[in-house]
């Protein structure tokens, strides 16, 4: 596959975008792209990615999330272990998506984590923003944010695997 600079400057940093909005969609997404073929990890050790368990493992995981995100007690995304893990799943995003494309690694890596550094915080500020400013209840926001994560990407991978 071709790499592109799209793909790296814009592509790459947005699903690590998504997964500083919500943790498991990128990598859901990731996995369904994987799994029907449109992003070649079978040759490398994400090979793992394309499994169609894993691919429903991670959607479950999301679907948990979308559900946990609105719950009272949940803690905000920019809290240390929220923000670790998404941290962590970014890099692993990136590294999947390099795997797939023959690409760095380390750059890919690090394009992703700071997406979700700039994900997790702009989030967060936006989404409190619009409940105030709408005087509105929090988890229509929320629904709204978990459909942008999804499209933003599907968006995402389907630039990436053009």
């Amino acid at each position: 596959m071709a790499l592109t600079m799209m793909t790296w400057l814009f592509a790459i940093p947005l699903l690590g975008v998504v997964t500083g909005m919500r943790t498991m969609t990128a990598i859901a997404i990731l996995c369904w792209f994987a799994h029907v073929g449109h992003l070649p990890v079978e040759d490398t050790w994400a090979f793992w990615s394309a499994k169609l368990v894993t691919a429903i493992v991670f959607s479950v995981f999301a679907l948990g999330e979308y559900i946990v995100d609105k719950l009272p007690k949940t803690p905000n995304r920019t809290a240390p272990f929220p923000l670790i893990a998404r941290l962590v799943f970014a890099g692993l995003v990136g590294a999947i998506v390099a795997a797939g494309l023959n690409g760095s690694g380390v750059e890919s890596v690090i394009l992703c984590i700071g997406g979700a550094l700039v994900g997790a915080f702009a989030g967060f500020l936006i989404r409190r923003e619009i409940v105030i400013r709408l005087n509105s209840k929090d988890w229509p926001v929320a629904l709204v944010e978990d459909a942008s994560a999804i499209l933003c990407a599907v968006l995402a991978m389907g630039i990436i695997t053009g």
